[in-house]
């Protein structure tokens, strides 16, 4: 991803009304993520040291309290749980609305995510973002507006981001990650014990005055370096990693051999 191109347009976009999602941004607005967000950040944590092996460089960026975007590069429906697992903040996610269907309207919220409409400029889901960060917390806020599924990463980012920085004065963390991309092809992957160890790297901190009402303008503005950043951070991390090599978790190693022992006995078969 050493290039740079600009972000494919949406061709989906979510035709629901806006109010359905008032409840859900009302319960993130009002409360704290419940205990669904530590039995979340359990399980994410178990399966990535177990077998992505995350490892972060410069964590010590979002362990200052007090209000911050976390503002990552997105390859996979996993990003948000491998940058929030290194900060002691409950962190809140913005997420895309069609996930919130059914009974997963009033789950996501419980846990401190809340919904952006799609294909769609969603005032509500930003007003949701400066409330939390008034309330001296912490979100994760993708610049891209959704997973960059490109060989080059985007070189212009959505208005979203730079209107809350700029209405909140937040403090703003970029991060870069490592393989991640690979979680997509899980199902191509992990069936034949390939992980791909994972690596999220924070960039120095940035923060913006605080300008009320900020026009789109002053919002794409302030993206745009908030991209820079965060793309520069991630070409700058992948020179450093080189090339990707997978790893066999040994768990899955060992069950493997095991499952060879018994259908063929002493008899050694290649990988």
């Amino acid at each position: 991803m050493a290039g740079t191109s600009q972000l494919p347009e949406q061709n989906y976009q979510d035709d629901r009304p806006l109010e359905i999602m008032a409840k859900a941004h009302e319960r993130v607005r009002t409360r704290k993520p419940s205990l669904i967000h530590e039995l979340a950040r359990v399980a994410t944590g178990i399966v990535g040291f177990l077998f992505l092996r995350m490892r972060p460089i410069r964590a010590r960026y979002v362990w200052k309290p007090g209000a911050v975007i976390i503002a990552p590069a997105h390859f996979s429906n996993l990003d948000h749980f491998i940058v929030g697992w290194f900060t002691w903040h409950r962190v809140h996610f913005m997420a895309k609305s069609p996930m919130f269907k059914g009974f997963l309207i009033k789950f996501f919220p419980s846990g401190g995510t809340f919904p952006v409409m799609r294909g769609r400029d969603d005032k509500e889901a930003l007003y949701t973002a400066r409330n939390i960060l008034w309330r001296a917390r912490a979100l994760i806020m993708y610049c891209w507006g959704g997973r960059n599924r490109k060989d080059r990463l985007p070189e212009q980012a959505k208005w979203g981001i730079g209107w809350v920085a700029l209405e909140t004065g937040a403090r703003i963390v970029p991060a870069a990650i490592y393989n991640s991309d690979h979680i997509r092809d899980w199902k191509h992957d992990w069936i034949r014990g390939k992980f791909y160890p994972v690596t999220v790297e924070y960039g120095k901190p940035m923060r913006f005055t605080v300008i009320k009402n900020p026009t789109r303008d002053q919002a794409q503005w302030a993206a745009d370096l908030i991209n820079q950043q965060i793309v520069a951070l991630q070409e700058d991390l992948e020179a450093r990693q080189g090339k990707r090599h997978p790893r066999i978790c040994l768990a899955v190693k060992t069950v493997r051999e095991e499952c060879r022992w018994i259908a063929y006995g002493d008899a050694r078969l290649p990988s």
